[in-house]
């Protein structure tokens, strides 16, 4: 059985492994990968087996943020980015206080232990803060022939060499000074741009509580689909069971969504100037 000819995956772009060297592109920044010397975060991967090789954590660099891969080191920064105005996180899994932070970021490691998500912490470059946290998850690796049933997250480990299929972008959260700002709108740049043009990925997904008007507005700026609702669909922090609103973008969707980010992304800037230049003038006399 081969693949039905309009799924056939463009050729991808192969990534080396070097030590201490960062790759960069004019509009998106760089990415890097850790020294290979060291290992790559703090968490324990032995549960996969000897040998079994999973996705090197990434670093992503743009103008005004960097995703670095989430460790323990983030713990008290992780912290206090989360302590600010709490309002918006009723919603959302958001750690509050250094205990919470410790088991958030440890409990997030042992799922990238798993090889199906890629956690980062990410960090305002103006102030050098960091601001929140966002990740890949449910990366999966399509396989012909086909498996039956064909059920997502069983299939072969993502990994350097066979990098992911398709995956989904979530678990994002900022702090109350980083909302509505670029810095979100240049991270979903970052995370997309890898997964479409290192990756060559399909298909990216995102997810929301359905009451979050807030959250699918935020993804609907993005460009992505809305493809339904998932009723009953998971236990919420709140103590609900929450339904899932589910959106995508596919890797014919990309060039018209990149570019609508980098506009975008352009326009924050030049509000944000503006914004600074007049809050910076003496008052009339």
């Amino acid at each position: 059985m081969t693949k039905p000819k309009e799924m056939r995956r463009p050729r991808r772009v192969h990534c080396e492994r070097i030590s201490s060297v960062t790759t960069h592109s004019p509009s998106l920044g760089s990415h890097s990968t850790p020294d290979s010397s060291g290992p790559a975060i703090d968490s324990d991967v032995s549960a996969l087996g000897a040998g079994t090789a999973i996705l090197t954590p990434v670093t992503l660099t743009g103008r005004f943020v960097r995703l670095e891969p989430l460790t323990l080191d983030h713990v008290e920064a992780l912290a206090a980015a989360a302590a600010s105005d709490r309002a918006s996180f009723g919603l959302t899994t958001v750690p509050d206080g250094l205990d919470s932070a410790k088991w958030y970021i440890e409990a997030t490691l042992a799922r990238q232990a798993t090889g199906r998500e890629l956690p980062f912490a990410v960090r305002r470059l103006a102030d050098g803060q960091i601001v929140g946290s966002t990740r890949f998850l449910d990366l999966d690796v399509f396989t012909w022939p086909a498996p039956s049933p064909a059920v997502s997250g069983t299939g072969l480990l993502p990994s350097d060499d066979t990098p992911p299929t398709v995956g989904e972008i979530g678990s994002t959260w900022y702090a109350v000074s980083a909302q509505r700002t670029a810095v979100n709108t240049e991270a979903k740049l970052l995370l997309l741009a890898h997964a479409f043009e290192v990756w060559s990925a399909l298909r990216i997904s995102f997810k929301t509580d359905a009451r979050n008007e807030a959250s699918r507005r935020a993804i609907e700026r993005l460009g992505a689909q809305f493809e339904g609702i998932r009723r009953a669909h998971v236990p919420a922090p709140d103590g609900a069971v929450r339904d899932s609103a589910y959106y995508s973008i596919a890797q014919a969707e990309w060039p018209p969504v990149r570019d609508g980010l980098i506009a975008r992304l352009a326009a924050e800037v030049l509000l944000s100037a503006k914004f600074i230049r007049s809050t910076d003038s003496p008052a009339d006399a």
